[in-house]
């Protein structure tokens, strides 16, 4: 399954997480693109995150994050 926008945009989001600490989530403001709301909110209905606008990782989520944040960090080798 190719990349396409909307997967972009999600992985975007997981990539802000900071992985350090489970007590520091994200925020989508209501100024962010729509493209980034719709990609918050359909983190929320994978179970990813704990809220629509970001929140928290869940479980999932924090392995979600920590796959993108190390592939980001190979391809960037």
């Amino acid at each position: 399954m190719p990349y396409n926008s909307e997967l972009l945009e999600e992985l975007n989001i997981l990539a802000q997480f900071n992985l350090d600490t489970t007590q520091e989530g994200v925020k989508v403001h209501s100024s962010a693109s729509d493209a980034v709301t719709a990609a918050a909110q359909r983190l929320f209905e994978k179970g990813i995150t704990t809220q629509v606008d970001g929140g928290y990782l869940t479980e999932l989520g924090r392995t979600a994050a920590e796959h993108t944040q190390h592939l980001l960090l190979i391809m960037k080798a």
